[in-house]
């Protein structure tokens, strides 16, 4: 048995997980008064010496593809170490007949380490959609409810943009976009020829000086870290501002097993394996923030069970686990001969989109229920890994010939990717694995996932939009999909996209939901899960702006009912 070491302090607040939620929920509560500790399953983050944003790729070796080619498992060996597909001693298991990936992040900022930075708000029809179209549930609360923190969270970490007044994209607080390359020049006038909306994307990249942080420089790196934290990144933006305090304490490489009960019933401590001592530690505070991502959030109240609690934490109405949804993905793209035609030029931007089409079909009847946005993207950015795969498989040839194909073919293609709203079903949930665990003898999860109907629907229609727009554009169209199989139409396995949410739900009905409308647990008023757990729908919006603008919100409720003695 590892030996208990307890700690005497009882925390404020104990926070578990340091990316989006996280880090938001540690600034609103430190900044408020309140000592936070905060528990990171992974190591700290030094991004001087962690990213590699202006390496070139012949300073690594094997060009950043690893050895045998396996860097390109996890996006290559260039980008910012936020996590992986599979994590040596951390298993996660499917049930048969599941296709289903999880990357999961073991650094200190989590996945904001190198997410697309897509900032993009739910619409007010997105929190009523089954008033709407009546398949899934209303949310607990409105957009009207949301959208001050919206505002203060697009204030503080800066997001360009444009005001469209698009009905399914509000408009937000946004800074001067950065313009349109050649490519999207060349997407945006297709897209006005069929009628597609094409507007300036909204990402969390600042693009002037912003609470001490240099603008944006535009080399196209966003997904390698940035030194300079011009765009979002919890490790870089949040947590520094919780450490100004000096009412913040990180202990990182903890690997949390179980939130444990009081004698009063309410949530009264954390158990966490040291991982580098391999020593098993409490931590005890007055209240508790659950934000750890989605799955391993729904895992650990899963895996904190008791006599009170016999089915997991804050899970007397079974819901925990239930309710998995993922965005749907497809993506496809063409070859513009007119691309072949230009001149060497520098393709100076931010590592995204710098335009995208929001759901423009929202005012019609349509095959499926909801709808998607369009990202997009090509030309002369600096090769990838593998980004030549393709064309060394569809040509012969080798040595100089191949390489002249490779340099004629560089910065001709355009690629296109759906993300969809799926409507979550029965068939899709993640349950503890009674047979499995990491490790450190913590139970893991097992996933149950199916598509339905509506999605596959939706992704044939989001491959007929991308040939007609790369076909309006003067394109050739290029997707290895087929109309059925296990993939039918491109659509991407579960968890591919990684958007994975709704497992820890919010709901007025304590009996169909774990969570109110701040992200408290029903069954004791101490706990919140303030990350993509307490969503109740997926929409065609990427989550990580309202995980932070929930976040916030949950925290000043917190905040609120601390200091009135509530908790």
């Amino acid at each position: 048995m590892a030996e208990v070491i307890r700690s005497p302090k009882v925390y404020d607040v104990c926070i578990i997980g340091s990316g989006a939620a996280g880090g938001t929920s540690a600034k609103i509560l430190t900044e408020g008064g309140l000592n936070v500790v905060m528990l990171e399953a992974g190591g700290p983050l030094n991004p001087a010496q962690d990213f590699k944003e202006h390496v070139w790729p012949y300073q690594l070796p094997h060009r950043g593809a690893g050895v045998g080619g396996k860097g390109s498992d996890n996006f290559g060996e260039f980008l910012a170490p936020n996590g992986s597909w599979e994590i040596g001693g951390e298993p996660y298991t499917t049930a048969p007949g599941s296709k289903f990936r999880w990357f999961r992040s073991r650094i200190v900022g989590g996945r904001t380490n190198h997410w697309g930075r897509i900032a993009l708000r739910f619409a007010p029809v997105d929190f009523k959609s089954r008033s709407t179209d009546g398949m899934g549930d209303d949310w607990p609360i409105s957009y009207d409810d949301v959208a001050p923190y919206y505002d203060k969270v697009e204030s503080y970490i800066g997001v360009f943009g444009t005001k469209e007044n698009v009905s399914s994209a509000p408009d937000g607080i946004f800074m001067t976009p950065p313009k349109p390359r050649c490519t999207e020049t060349i997407i945006k006038k297709a897209c006005d020829k069929i009628n597609v909306t094409c507007i300036p994307s909204r990402l969390a990249v600042i693009t002037q000086p912003h609470n001490g942080r240099a603008p944006c420089h535009y080399c196209g790196q966003c997904g390698r870290g940035c030194v300079s934290a011009s765009n979002f990144s919890s490790s870089q933006v949040m947590i520094p501002s919780a450490q100004k305090t000096g009412r913040f304490t990180l202990i990182t490489h903890a690997m949390v097993r179980e939130i444990v009960l009081g004698k009063d019933g309410k949530a009264e401590a954390v158990s966490y394996i040291d991982k580098n001592g391999r020593t098993e530690k409490k931590i005890y505070a007055k209240a508790f923030v659950v934000g750890a991502s989605a799955c391993e959030s729904a895992r650990l109240l899963l895996n904190s069970k008791s006599a009170t609690f016999p089915d997991g934490l804050a899970n007397s109405s079974g819901v925990v686990g239930r309710y998995l949804t993922d965005s749907v993905g497809s993506s496809g793209g063409g070859v513009f001969p007119q691309l072949a035609k230009m001149p060497a030029h520098n393709h100076d931007g931010v590592g995204g989109m710098h335009m995208y089409m929001p759901w423009w079909k929202f005012d019609r009847k349509n095959d499926f229920l909801r709808g998607y946005h369009i990202e997009f993207g090509g030309g002369r950015s600096m090769p990838g890994v593998g980004e030549f795969d393709d064309l060394c498989e569809a040509v012969e040839g080798y040595g100089v010939s191949l390489k002249r194909r490779c340099r004629d073919a560089y910065g001709t293609y355009i690629g296109f990717a759906g993300r969809g709203e799926m409507i979550p079903n029965e068939n899709s949930y993640c349950e503890i694995d009674p047979d499995t665990a990491d490790e450190w003898g913590i139970p893991v999860l097992r996933f149950h996932w199916q598509w339905s109907d509506n999605e596959i629907k939706m992704a044939r229609d989001m491959q007929q939009t991308f040939r007609d727009i790369v076909e309006a554009g003067g394109g050739t169209y290029y997707a290895k999909v087929q109309s059925d199989g296990a993939n039918p139409y491109g659509i991407a396995d579960g968890g591919v996209i990684i958007h994975e949410l709704g497992v820890v739900r919010m709901g007025n009905n304590p009996k169909t939901s774990a969570l109110n409308g701040y992200c408290q647990a029903h069954d004791m008023k101490n706990l919140f899960v303030a990350d993509a757990a307490s969503f109740v729908s997926n929409p065609d919006k990427n989550p990580t702006l309202t995980i932070m603008a929930l976040s916030w919100r949950a925290s000043e409720y917190l905040l609120d009912q601390a200091k009135k003695g509530n908790l």
